[in-house]
């Protein structure tokens, strides 16, 4: 498949914004998928504003290996917050939340090999000795010898001069005493030492409701817990309350996996012999705990199973739960309803409380409610918020004090603002206050306060501290200055001791932030626009498809589609707005010299004496700048145009942030304002400046599915202007 470069599909859309898409979709193929191989050439030369995620996206797609793993891991969660945090930090918690799943099925996630017994600890005593281990025999004193043998299949292993031994079936500690016993008949006066080398592996099977049934080869020291969390643990079908093992057709113990998980009771875990069966029965009866428990879950029954045992086995009650109710619901006559609701007094000494649960049974536990007294203050006030108050006794100025009094900017006036009930429903009033004469203790202005009043203390009228501005580059002192209400850019650039010698005026860039919102509002509707237009006139492109491979191919371009539109969704307003400088006596009183608000910035480059040349020419480069030359003089020094240049829609990046079409006669068509115009009556100059990016952009046709897109030249267009990148790119 042919490489091309991303830059010459920016040229053909006149944006930045595709700087990212071209190395992935400027293929001259009409639907082909893009390959590793043209996207990694690309990869270094993403312009700035591609967010690194990006970037990693691409590096994803280039082919190189992944890293080998064993074990794929669930990627870690966001720890829940508590109920106890909730109540604090203020948060609702009127509801119960029923998004509850069964308990301890999640252990099992991603983590089969996660209690694999390790083969490098000591082996017990108790371990039972089998074909395929290996023993390793250290003697010395009047003989001297090392041996490592293997069990065989007969249950034998083989000395030098002893002969074969039988020892399948022996435990560890059995095997020392008979080996010893056996060495005595032919040596005297030695020293023994018994140790296991590496262990036999056996075949044991997982049957029933697992998640992963089936045979599985695992090491001699392997436990029931070890093979159940190799086999994926029980499926949401199995139970977990009722794990059997079977050896030899005879069940040889009842594993109970609550007992391990809420009390870390593994006294029935027993060690596996080869061809044992580890059978999951299905699930048991089934009830749900819902709200203030420290653990909420769907929990499994066993036998009988009352309303206070579900709640011990969810962890008992939360610091923050309401005793005095408790909400149970349950499946009867085909309906889900409640079928109790009352408190948790005396649960345990009330059987009628304490009710035996049935299978689809749903407790909830509701939380405590925040009763407290309290008034809301605001405002020019030196710690606003919640103050507790006693009705009829607190009186705007105690509240006031308690908050560490008024802040020097803090008006007289203040708004109380109280809701009362009322017969006919909540009745709010405002009341307005002078602060300072309730601080005086003026019975008038000092008001009693009642629950939930809301007083609000204002602030001396258009109060701020002070607003910063920037102003950077070509000026005698660049820095950042605080400005007044309704000062002027003429009044910031004089206080910055006015233009360096070597200021380029045209090249000024200026930038505010809420302009910068503006546009990534007005950015993100046009990609928007852009993504329906794309994703219906692929839904088209399928439904008129006639064969699987036209299919294949529009799949590919739909999929090219995606990942151009998750491009300019990246994509950054530069907030910034087009000015023309001139000396302060000329700037002054004219439209350019704006009012300036906070964090605005103004960065006033050096002179640059180049004139860029990109897209569809023979040689993309850069050229000395002339006055004496036009647009086209630029385009034959880089050879002229190329093959699939687009000679009739040639654009230049001025340096002041506008982009303007060049003329080709008396009448053009202006994408921008999508009408045609007179040459003599369009922009009033045509000419180009140091600094300016002449673009050639390549014909839409090359990239099959953009060339009926609706209005993309002026949508891509506008992109452009707003995001600013290719400017930075260059």
């Amino acid at each position: 498949m042919k490489k091309t470069s991303f830059l010459p599909f920016l040229i053909s859309l006149l944006l930045p914004a595709i700087f990212f898409i071209n190395a992935v979709f400027a293929q001259q193929v009409k639907t082909a998928p893009v390959s590793p191989e043209a996207i990694s050439p690309v990869i270094q030369q993403l312009p700035s504003q591609i967010p690194p995620a990006v970037h990693e996206e691409v590096r994803g797609k280039t082919g190189q290996a992944a890293p080998q793993a064993s074990v794929v891991q669930p990627k870690p969660s966001e720890k829940t917050v508590s109920a106890f945090e909730q109540f604090i930090s203020g948060q609702s918690m009127s509801e119960i939340s029923t998004n509850i799943r069964q308990f301890g099925y999640d252990l099992f996630t991603g983590t089969s090999t996660s209690f694999a017994p390790s083969t490098n600890v000591p082996v017990g005593p108790d371990y039972v000795i089998g074909p395929g281990d290996e023993i390793r025999i250290s003697v010395w004193g009047k003989i001297e010898g090392n041996w490592n043998v293997a069990v065989d299949r007969d249950g034998k292993i083989s000395l030098p001069k002893i002969g074969a031994i039988g020892v399948t079936g022996l435990t560890f500690s059995e095997l020392k005493d008979v080996l010893r016993n056996e060495l005595s008949k032919y040596y005297t006066g030695f020293e023994m030492n018994v140790s296991m080398g590496s262990l036999r592996t056996m075949l044991i099977y997982t049957v029933g409701n697992a998640e992963h049934p089936g045979a599985y080869t695992v090491s001699s020291l392997s436990t029931l817990v070890n093979a159940f969390f190799a086999a994926g643990g029980p499926g949401k079908t199995g139970t977990m309350r009722d794990i059997q093992l079977k050896r030899e057709g005879r069940t040889v113990v009842h594993f109970d996996m609550y007992d391990f998980l809420l009390k870390g009771d593994k006294s029935k875990d027993v060690r596996l012999m080869p061809e044992d069966v580890i059978y999951i029965p299905p699930v048991g009866p089934l009830a749900g705990i819902a709200g203030n428990v420290n653990t909420p879950a769907i929990y499994e029954l066993r036998g009988e199973t009352r309303l206070l045992d579900l709640i011990h086995m969810a962890g008992g009650l939360t610091s923050v739960a309401f005793k005095g109710r408790i909400q149970v619901q349950r499946v009867s006559d085909h309906q889900f309803r409640t079928i109790f609701e009352g408190d948790l007094f005396d649960l345990d000494k009330k059987p009628d409380k304490n009710f035996v649960l049935n299978d689809g049974d749903l407790v909830k536990i509701f939380s405590v409610t925040d009763t407290e007294n309290t008034a809301t203050l605001a405002g020019a006030v030196a710690n606003p918020g919640n103050y507790g108050i006693t009705p009829g006794m607190t009186a705007v100025r105690d509240v006031i004090a308690l908050s560490g009094g008024l802040l020097y900017f803090a008006s007289n006036e203040a708004e109380l603002t109280r809701v009362t009930v009322t017969p006919s429903g909540p009745l709010t009033v405002q009341m307005p206050v002078d602060v300072f004469k309730a601080m005086e203790g003026d019975p008038q202005h000092n008001i009693q306060m009642a629950v939930n009043d809301y007083l609000f203390v204002r602030a001396v009228p258009d109060w701020k501290l002070y607003r910063t501005v920037t102003v950077s580059g070509e000026v005698k002192f660049p820095g950042t200055y605080t400005i007044k209400k309704r000062e002027r850019l003429s009044s910031l650039i004089e206080r910055a001791g006015g233009f360096a010698d070597r200021a380029y005026l045209k090249g000024a860039v200026f930038t505010r932030n809420s302009v910068k919102e503006l546009q990534q509002k007005s950015l993100a509707e046009m990609v928007e626009r852009l993504e329906r237009e794309l994703i219906a006139s692929g839904s088209m492109d399928i439904s008129s498809s006639l064969s699987a491979e036209e299919v294949t191919a529009i799949k590919a371009a739909s999929e090219q589609k995606r990942l151009f539109i998750e491009s300019l969704k990246r994509l950054s307003a530069t907030g910034r707005m087009s000015i023309k400088l001139a000396h302060l006596r000329l700037l002054k009183n004219t439209e350019y010299d704006i009012e300036l608000e906070e964090g605005d910035s103004l960065a006033i480059p050096m002179r640059n004496n180049v004139v860029n040349v990109a897209g569809a020419v023979t040689s993309r480069s850069s050229f000395v700048y002339s006055g004496k030359l036009d647009y086209k003089d630029y385009i034959d020094m880089a050879g002229g145009y190329a093959k699939y240049a687009d000679e009739g829609n040639v654009y230049v990046l001025k340096v002041d942030g506008t982009a303007r079409k060049m003329s080709n006669g008396f009448l053009n068509w202006n994408n921008s304002q999508s009408r045609w115009e007179i040459e003599s009556y369009t922009e009033e100059n045509k000419g180009i400046d140091p600094g300016d990016t002449i673009v050639v952009p390549e014909k839409l046709e090359r990239v099959a599915w953009l060339r009926n897109t609706k209005d993309l030249t002026q949508i891509l267009y506008q992109i452009a202007v707003t995001a600013g990148v290719l400017i930075v790119a260059y």
